[in-house]
């Protein structure tokens, strides 16, 4: 049984594109990206998904709070689910955040730090880190998510930089996904189920 932990924010919870900024409603199970991974592996995969609504890299949220540093909760959450084949990161939408005001190139640079703590556990080794889809700055949370159309240019490219750098694969959301004109970050439920097939495909090239 191969065992699949899916590391990342609301896309990776399943969060629906919101009416209401700062309400939060879940897609149904199954319409989760990692639901139709499963699926699509089929016998013989465990998925895991440990996604968090606003979760970032390796910043604190001042203004959300609820452990939403991904850096600080990571080593409990890779014990908490051994063994583990394979880690799925994806992160670095969040940190596009206005209040936190970090370059593509520092989103990159966290999540090697991630990857670096990650291998440094001694609980898994297998990472495949995914580029997250691009923002767009529309819909209830602009306000929210205010110049990060600019502060993203070039992340995809920095992120597939570090995964070559760490030996890691990599798989670029946005190839498949577009976020909702609602919000401008979450997916809608086919965008999920679309996705979490080309992430079956790309999970069964990396396992043995």
């Amino acid at each position: 049984m191969a065992v699949i932990l899916c590391y990342g924010d609301s896309n990776t919870h399943g969060t629906r594109p919101m009416t209401v900024a700062g309400v939060s409603e879940r897609h149904a199970a199954g319409d989760r990206w990692p639901d139709a991974m499963a699926a699509a592996l089929g016998v013989g995969h465990q998925v895991l998904s440990e996604g968090l609504p606003g979760r970032t890299t390796v910043h604190d949220d001042m203004v959300e709070g609820g452990m939403r540093n991904g850096l600080t909760v990571l080593p409990a959450i890779l014990h908490s689910h051994v063994p583990l084949d394979l880690l799925v990161l994806m992160l670095g939408t969040n940190d596009l955040k206005n209040r936190f005001s970090v370059s593509s190139y520092e989103i990159a640079r966290s999540l090697e730090r991630l990857i670096t703590v990650t291998r440094t556990s001694g609980v898994v080794d297998r990472i495949l880190l995914v580029a997250p889809a691009p923002v767009r700055e529309c819909g209830t949370l602009v306000d929210v998510f205010a110049g990060a159309e600019a502060r993203q240019a070039g992340l995809r490219d920095h992120i597939a930089a570090i995964a070559d750098k760490t030996s890691c694969g990599f798989l670029d959301a946005g190839e498949t996904v577009t976020v909702s004109d609602q919000d401008g970050v979450h997916w809608e439920a086919e965008a999920h189920r679309r996705f979490g097939v080309v992430m079956a495909d790309a999970v069964r090239a990396m396992l043995p």
